[in-house]
């Protein structure tokens, strides 16, 4: 399906209130972003949509929140670029919670001590790289120190590097889940590569929609790196799935949206251990009481 990149400049703070915003209307966008212009040091807001995006609506919610007209620019989106590849080509290594996460054209061997996980640019999230990733990886550290989880799941998966990270470190099968078939073919291969195909099971589905998902349950670990408005959508059924002492790890909110992600869950039984907090994103670490 076509998609469209909605965009416009305002300050830090305008624009990480709007990304709430939007990701408070699921209908709206797919996904929301702020982030700064390196060589400008403008701030930007930017969403993807399908096409046409309904721009009435965007100038309707900007008003609301900022209190005035924003101009939004519309872009198209090349759905046979690969994006992702194009970005992250040529990055350095990353050392996060005992984990080193490299790529392919990486030519120095890992330090000593860590555990080593190769993941390429591909067209999926995670690459160690972006600040809830890290955070996860940190919080899997903390997790393994107190616990030695004998049934994780890692909903949302992107490229596996989570659950890949978990099987390295205790050896056990690992259910890897996506709503996307690319990032289940690609968390796939990546196990493969990683010496972890064994361990870890992809599987293609809508959040915990999945009779594999239903049939494994209860989790004693369970790691979601996805959304803010999708952590609160699953909350219910995290609750349901997980045992007592399950410790939980989400990610992929902004700090400013860790307090109603808290709420949600606090709901169903599962309350903060740890808040690891990573420029403007945190990684909270629960544990179902």
């Amino acid at each position: 399906m076509p998609q469209d990149q909605i965009s416009t400049p305002l300050t830090k703070d305008q624009a990480y209130a709007l990304v709430d915003a939007v990701m408070e209307h699921e209908d709206l966008a797919l996904t929301a972003s702020a982030h700064e212009n390196e060589e400008t040091g403008e701030w930007v807001f930017e969403a993807t949509c399908d096409s046409p995006p309904d721009i009435g609506a965007f100038q309707a919610l900007a008003k609301s929140v900022l209190g005035g007209e924003i101009g939004f620019s519309v872009a198209p989106i090349d759905e046979n670029a690969d994006w992702v590849g194009k970005s992250l080509e040529g990055l350095k290594p990353v050392l996060a919670g005992g984990f080193y996460i490299y790529g392919s054209h990486e030519t120095e061997a890992p330090p000593e001590g860590v555990v080593a996980i190769r993941i390429d640019a591909a067209q999926a999230f995670g690459t160690g790289h972006h600040e809830t990733t890290t955070g996860c990886l940190e919080a899997i550290e903390l997790v393994l120190q107190r616990k030695k989880p004998l049934r994780p799941i890692d909903v949302g998966t992107g490229t596996g590097i989570l659950a890949i990270a978990v099987a390295k470190q205790r050896r056990v099968p690992v259910i890897a889940s996506d709503i996307d078939p690319v990032a289940v073919d690609t968390a796939r291969n990546n196990a493969r590569l990683n010496g972890v195909g064994h361990l870890v099971l992809d599987v293609d589905a809508e959040g915990l929609d999945h009779q594999t998902i239903a049939g494994n349950a209860p989790y004693d670990l369970i790691i979601a790196n996805i959304l803010a408005a999708p952590l609160i959508t699953l909350a219910p059924g995290i609750g349901r799935i997980a045992e007592q002492g399950a410790a939980i790890i989400l990610s992929g909110l902004l700090s400013t949206q860790a307090e109603k992600v808290l709420a949600a869950y606090a709901e169903y039984g599962m309350i903060l251990r740890d808040h690891i907090v990573r420029k403007d994103w945190s990684t909270l670490v629960l544990e179902k009481a």
